[in-house]
């Protein structure tokens, strides 16, 4: 029997990284186990290696597996055609610098040994110490060839292309283009429903042994797109709908950031959404259902089969919308 379709709460899995701290905790509410340096947390995923748990009303205590499964339009809709949910929703926590990464595309990832979605992401800049720098992208005129010379120097960070985000931005990273997210940024990223990274360079650290983490220099040389250039911020775009703008649009997702009005209406549309409050507090009025508040750092998925769901803002929240074109 179908559900009757409501706001779908996942349970948070949360990542030990080194790189990690409690800014999960301290600024997205977020119940941390008191051990461990947890950097990350995946908010919504369906992947062989992760799958989220759903925490709230019929459906609670099934995967999101489960239930596309059972219910595939139910929750993806018919436009979506992936088996799985594609998407991934996470929240990272930047105390140190992170590798310096690259992804590949759909088509690469597939001919592996564990075949995988390729990634393309996108970061939302949730709070940016002063001089925090994410790297994007290779300068303009960086080839292959110096780029493997840089990687056997360890001066890779001379070829990469600096921003120094605030609160706010957004940078949009298509599969093939080298980045690194450094410390001091706390991060929603949304991204394609992969867990394959290819490490190019780690800032010539070495453990406690005194050796390097293993690094994919070949991999990574193989699916970096050296005519994508920099990056930089994306602009926002206004839309028709008062109160949303559009802050990434490509073939795998949209990314929209809603706000700065007391309510607006969101679904209904036949598409699932993944939705996260990087600032709170917002109330969702769904169809027959009782209403749910999402506090700072909060997400939910919307089924597909959802009617319009209306919202309102308290002052200065913030509603992130990802959803497939």
């Amino acid at each position: 029997m179908t559900p009757t379709p409501y706001p779908l709460r996942l349970k948070p899995l949360f990542r030990d990284y080194l790189w990690g701290g409690r800014n999960l905790e301290t600024k997205l509410g977020k119940k941390l186990p008191a051990d461990g340096v947890w950097a990350e947390s995946w908010e919504i995923i369906d992947h062989p290696e992760h799958q989220s748990l759903i925490a709230n009303g019929e459906l609670a205590g099934k995967t999101l597996r489960e239930v596309t499964r059972d219910a595939p339009g139910w929750l993806l809709g018919e436009n979506c055609t992936s088996p799985a949910l594609p998407l991934l929703l996470k929240y990272l926590d930047c105390q140190r610098v992170l590798s310096v990464q690259v992804h590949p595309e759909d088509a690469y990832a597939q001919t592996m040994s564990s075949p995988d979605l390729g990634k393309t992401e996108a970061w939302y800049i949730v709070a940016a110490e002063p001089d925090a720098v994410l790297y994007a992208g290779l300068k303009g005129g960086v080839t292959q060839a110096a780029l493997g010379e840089a990687m056997q120097s360890g001066d890779v960070e001379a070829c990469l292309h600096p921003i120094y985000p605030i609160a706010g931005d957004c940078v949009f990273i298509p599969a093939g283009t080298v980045h690194a997210l450094g410390a001091g940024l706390l991060v929603a990223e949304i991204q394609q429903a992969s867990n394959t990274t290819f490490r190019l360079f780690d800032w010539n650290r070495v453990d406690a042994n005194g050796q390097p983490r293993a690094l994919h220099q070949r991999q990574s040389l193989e699916v970096i797109d050296f005519t994508g250039g920099p990056r930089e911020l994306q602009v926002p775009q206004a839309t028709e709908q008062a109160g949303r703008e559009r802050l990434v649009s490509c073939e795998k997702f949209v990314l929209d950031r809603l706000g700065d009005v007391p309510r607006c209406q969101l679904g209904g549309d036949g598409r699932f959404h993944l939705l996260t409050a990087p600032a709170g507090g917002i109330t969702l009025f769904a169809p027959g259902d009782e209403p749910v508040e999402l506090s700072v750092g909060d997400s939910v998925m919307l089924p597909a089969a959802m009617g319009e769901v209306a919202i309102e803002f308290s002052a200065a929240a913030v509603l992130l919308d990802m959803y497939l074109p």
